[in-house]
């Protein structure tokens, strides 16, 4: 079992917001990874990163008899993955990243923000995927689900600013 994979570089251990925690540096990566290659890149790493982690997580499980412990915050990264490949779902240059007409950093902090509102809260089948699913499918699928949405509204929200020519 791979501890600094599962805790995300040890993120997993703050000792407050474990979760937030995890959101933050997915955050990070994410948008530095789109600021590198494309969004096929992300989309495509965040699945082979949720596949391992399911492994890693049924592992972990199997010798801890822990389900969902909230140190494990790989799940997170493919949350918040899936909402930046989905909104913003754009590549732009370092320089571009603080660019407000392009959307890019607005999108992905909306991205952020829905993805840990809808991860804590866990409405409908989000709350479900939690409660029912067993071992990494579990702990993963939830989060994948509400980044899927973080990303889609993000992304809503994004089109009608755009619509109301806020920016």
């Amino acid at each position: 079992m791979n501890w600094f994979f599962i805790t995300l570089g040890y993120s997993g251990l703050s000792p407050k917001a474990p979760g937030t925690a995890g959101s933050l540096v997915a955050l990070v990566l994410g948008m530095w990874i789109l600021t590198l290659f494309d969004v096929q890149t992300l989309f495509m790493a965040t699945i082979l990163i949720s596949v391992i982690a399911i492994k890693s997580i049924n592992k972990y499980e199997a010798l801890s008899g822990i389900h969902d412990d909230k140190r494990i915050v790989i799940d997170e990264l493919s949350g918040m993955w899936l909402a930046l490949s989905v909104a913003p779902a754009m590549s732009v240059g370092l320089g571009e990243v603080g660019d407000l007409q392009n959307g890019f950093l607005i999108q992905a902090l909306l991205s952020f923000a829905l993805f840990r509102y809808f991860d804590i809260v866990k409405p409908s089948i989000i709350g479900r995927i939690d409660r029912e699913a067993k071992g990494g499918v579990g702990v993963m699928g939830d989060d994948i689900i509400a980044g899927f949405a973080a990303g889609i509204l993000s992304s809503l929200l994004w089109q009608g600013i755009l619509y109301l020519q806020v920016f």
